[in-house]
């Protein structure tokens, strides 16, 4: 068990690739915390994870709300006595289109989701890695934050923002040994598919996405759970400051 006696929160978890990491992290003996704004889906997801012998709990809470972060991290203390993983994975965007066509509310929703939580979690999260002598923080950002295109202007920003701000994190936060890696997928199976491709997820839309990745497929939650399980094993203990494109070969 790659994560035996090993805790971990995954943000968004209740669909795509979250879900995917959390079952994935629990397979390899992970106790997990499924976190989502959406109740139905996390209690999906928690409840699935226990019917197939892991252990999980789902909690509900908006990763850009500072008193919910700090509720969801102490509920999971208290109930585990300890925390080892914590994989932002929560994120927002707004439809493909030009860049002057999305809405101040729809930039500041995308920036508090994607970029806003980092800090949250770093807040609530590192003095508690610092008192027990480490910990792992993995960013689930984009490879629209490293090889952006048009259309997805302040999405792909708020990607490159979390990227170098897990990449900042990471040398601040190595003397206390909390490590902090990002994983960049390109776009998959998940529910903001239909916005990276402008709401409509048609078979010729997927056609040209799928034009511009060399291995020939859109991501997986598999392929993300599975980069994420690495840099969250003692495997990757030297690891920090990386930042991982699960592509299949776009970004080159």
């Amino acid at each position: 068990m790659r994560l035996g006696n090993k805790v971990a929160i995954v943000t968004g978890a209740g669909s795509g690739f979250g879900e995917g990491i959390a079952k994935r992290f629990a397979q390899e003996g992970c106790k997990l915390v499924v976190n989502d704004i959406n109740a139905e889906a996390g209690e999906r997801v928690a409840r699935e994870i226990n019917a197939a012998g892991g252990e999980a709990r789902f909690i509900q809470a908006d990763v850009a709300r500072d008193a919910d972060v700090g509720r969801l991290v102490r509920s999971v203390l208290e109930d585990f006595g300890r925390l080892h993983i914590v994989v932002n994975n929560a994120g927002t965007t707004h439809r493909n289109r030009p860049m002057l066509e999305v809405t101040e509310a729809e930039f500041d929703r995308i920036y508090a989701v994607n970029v806003k939580s980092l800090y949250l979690s770093a807040k609530h999260v590192v003095p508690h890695f610092r008192a027990q002598g480490g910990g792992c923080f993995i960013t689930i950002a984009s490879t629209g934050g490293v090889r952006p295109r048009p259309g997805l202007t302040w999405y792909n920003g708020s990607k490159g923002a979390a990227i170098t701000t897990s990449r900042s994190m990471a040398v601040e936060l190595a003397p206390a040994k909390i490590r902090v890696n990002c994983i960049n997928p390109v776009a998959g199976e998940t529910g903001l598919l239909a916005e990276f491709m402008g709401g409509a997820d048609t078979a010729e839309m997927r056609a040209k996405f799928i034009a511009s990745i060399p291995l020939g497929r859109l991501s997986t939650p598999l392929d993300i759970a599975n980069a994420a399980l690495y840099l969250a094993s003692d495997e990757a203990e030297f690891i920090t400051g990386a930042c991982l494109e699960v592509d299949g070969g776009r970004c080159v």
